[in-house]
């Protein structure tokens, strides 16, 4: 059980990072979402989270492709009683081939899925510290273990993810607190849905083909993994259970990697 304990998950508003958030409130923790959305949707995922399982739950926004945004979030996460656990769930991806790789778009993705974690976990290190515990989980892919074309900015994000994972794993190892990774296959995200929508469209599939089409390419499964999956893992990893989980890249992938 998590009772006592504050979380902050990144992209929490919906998808995998919603997933997460709602496990670990199951688990008895408070949570700080995070994300962007429409600001009344927010405030009834908020209030319908704190409900039904009897947790404080807030709502904090900021842009964590800008460090000055991401101190204001750790701040006001401090002043709710701190990071206990913290999810770097939050994301962007953009496809193209390297030499027509637009290099604004390289920036941003490696700014969010990358570099925003290495700030929230360098100012959540402090508290976690002094208590001598914490969890910090991050979401990789199995693109922080193998590559695909036309993603060299998500890879390389994903690869670096999973390498400062391993960092502060070694880091953290005499103390209280782990550091693991997450690296999902194919997730059912609104993000993902639009790939299925445009290979559809371009190929003139039905959505149910487009999905095998998708599915076929690189999950033996050809079964998506779900949000309520990855958030009991990650509920897991916050255990006692997993106190000597430290440093791993854990697939839930659908033997995409095992190929």
């Amino acid at each position: 059980m998590l009772a006592g304990k504050l979380a902050l998950v990144t992209g929490s508003t919906s998808g995998i990072g919603l997933g997460i958030a709602r496990a670990l409130a199951a688990q008895g923790s408070g949570i700080v979402l995070n994300g962007f959305g429409d600001a009344g949707a927010i405030e009834a995922l908020r209030a319908g989270l704190a409900a039904e399982f009897g947790v404080d739950v807030a709502f904090e926004g900021g842009d964590l492709t800008k460090p000055a945004e991401i101190e204001t979030l750790m701040k006001r996460c401090e002043a709710l009683g701190g990071v206990d656990i913290l999810v770097n769930n939050a994301g962007i991806q953009h496809t193209a081939p390297v030499e027509s790789f637009p290099p604004e778009r390289w920036d941003a993705v490696i700014a969010l899925n990358l570099t925003a974690a290495f700030h929230t976990t360098r100012l959540a290190l402090p508290t976690m510290k002094a208590r001598n515990w914490g969890r910090i989980v991050n979401i990789a892919s199995a693109h922080g273990l193998v590559a695909s074309a036309e993603k060299s900015a998500y890879v390389a994000a994903k690869h670096g993810i999973v390498g400062l994972t391993k960092v502060v794993a070694l880091e953290t190892a005499l103390t209280g607190i782990t550091c693991n990774a997450i690296c999902p296959g194919w997730v059912l995200t609104p993000l993902v849905q639009k790939q299925i929508d445009a290979r559809a469209a371009e190929r003139g599939l039905t959505q149910a083909a487009a999905i095998d089409a998708l599915l076929g390419e690189k999950q033996p499964s050809k079964a998506f993994v779900t949000p309520e999956q990855l958030g009991a893992l990650a509920a897991f990893l916050c255990s006692a259970a997993a106190e000597q989980v430290r440093g791993a890249a854990w697939t839930m992938d659908g033997g995409w990697t095992a190929q």
